[in-house]
């Protein structure tokens, strides 16, 4: 029976001369005629034991089985950490079957089906395991941020009664005797929120009937959205964003400076200085270097990663703001820019792919009825929304980042559904 207490490894130091008690999964095996060499990793780090064979021959060890080991730390220069556990009692807490590869395993040689179909094992993979500790981070950096500048975080519903973008691409839901719908999006409670604290945001997971299959899309993505009260222009939102983005990418860069080298070749770049481009110019550009004249009123997956390239050679970074959408192409909320026809709404194109929409929002009652109607929406439908405006509704605008295609992005990897723990897609519901 163990006694001591349980240590995580990277508490392990080599001055310790006690007994001491770790518990992990088996990354590496070397069996030898009278010596065992057993590197074990926990969620902390990893540290190789020593244990005689003749005393775990019977155990038939196999690779990522748990394992629970008392032991005494016996310094060793050669070793990684400058000591070995040498094992006085081991514990094998449960066997394995045939796996279809283990935690060790050269992950380029593992398909993305199988990954996902054993996430739990994958996640003990280092490489893949560090996707979610970076996305992790991420979140906490997104809060930490917003939370000292006067945002307050707000949790909202998931099933509602109508869309946020007049009733398309909705999954429908039996709620009781009613139809109900999950949300596409926080969009009318962060206004709501803005009413009431002025600056709120939310993390959380959205929902889009959208009958896609590619390497960019989810059916559930989650989404860090903030809105704020009292500004006069969709820039002040972008000017925010090129703060929180640069805040975010310094602390990965300091803290996950190691992790980040597996993915990228070079540091997160800072986002201050990103330019924002007029839509009707982007267009433009499309055409004189690509000879693009097929675009209207939005940009196709080509053109993203064509103006990314364009904005990396002029700035050094493939990043660009997109401002001035055509109103029509866009929600019925969103604030008109100039007499032309255009938005103030905004997608942000990092490396290659949206990651951002946002934008300044309408915030009168008679504006917003007027926009329904000028898109064939009854605003008899919307009644319970537009009663939200009467209320002293200031002026406000917001955004929303996929967190998946984010961490995609800052990581390099081909498939958004890599960054999703249980990616929902057009045909993937399990595990």
């Amino acid at each position: 029976m163990v006694l001591c207490s349980k240590r995580f490894i990277a508490s392990l130091e080599a001055s310790l001369t006690e007994v001491v008690v770790i518990c992990g999964w088996i990354l590496h095996l070397r069996e030898l005629a009278r010596t065992t060499f057993i590197v074990v990793k926990d969620c902390s780090g990893q540290v190789q034991c020593v244990v005689a064979s003749e005393l775990v021959r019977d155990l038939k060890l196999k690779l990522d089985e748990p394992l629970e080991i008392r032991g005494k730390i016996k310094p060793d220069k050669r070793a990684k950490l400058g000591f070995e556990l040498e094992v006085i009692e081991i514990n094998v807490l449960n066997q394995v079957s045939i796996l279809p590869f283990n935690s060790s395993s050269d992950i380029s040689d593992i398909g993305i089906e199988t990954i996902l179909a054993y996430r739990p094992l994958s996640l003990r993979h280092s490489e893949i395991g560090d996707i979610f500790r970076i996305q992790a981070a991420i979140l906490q950096y997104f809060r930490q941020f917003l939370g000292a500048r006067y945002f307050t975080e707000i949790v909202t519903s998931k099933i509602v009664s109508s869309g946020t973008e007049g009733g398309t691409n909705l999954f429908e839901i039996k709620y009781f005797e009613r139809l109900a719908y999950l949300a596409q999006s926080p969009q009318f409670y962060k206004e709501y929120g803005v009413s009431g604290l002025e600056r709120v945001f939310e993390t959380g997971y959205v929902y889009r009937a959208e009958p896609h299959a590619s390497s960019r899309h989810l059916t559930e993505y989650y989404s860090l959205d903030l809105e704020m009260g009292f500004i006069n222009s969709a820039e002040e939102v972008i000017e925010l964003e090129r703060e929180l983005l640069t805040f975010i990418f310094e602390q990965l860069n300091q803290n996950f400076a190691d992790q980040l080298k597996h993915y990228r070749t070079k540091l997160l770049p800072s986002m201050l200085n990103v330019p924002t481009w007029e839509f009707t110019e982007c267009l433009k550009l499309l055409n004189h270097h690509f000879g693009r004249n097929d675009l209207i009123d939005d940009l196709d997956p080509e053109a993203e990663r064509q103006l990314c390239q364009l904005a990396e050679a002029e700035t050094g970074v493939a990043a660009l703001f997109v401002i001035g959408f055509p109103l029509s192409a866009r929600p019925f909320y969103t604030y008109p820019r100039g007499h032309e026809g255009a938005s103030q709404s905004f997608d942000l194109l990092f490396e290659g792919i949206e990651i951002t929409t946002g934008g300044k929002r309408l915030h009168k009652r008679e504006d917003l009825k007027q926009s329904l109607t000028n898109r064939n929406l009854n605003p008899a439908s919307f009644e319970n929304h537009l009663q939200m405006f009467e209320l002293g509704m200031p002026p406000h605008g917001g955004l929303a980042i996929g967190l998946e295609r984010l961490t995609s992005r800052i990581l390099n990897l081909p498939n958004v559904r890599q960054a999703s723990l249980y990616p929902r897609d057009r045909y993937r519901i399990t595990p």
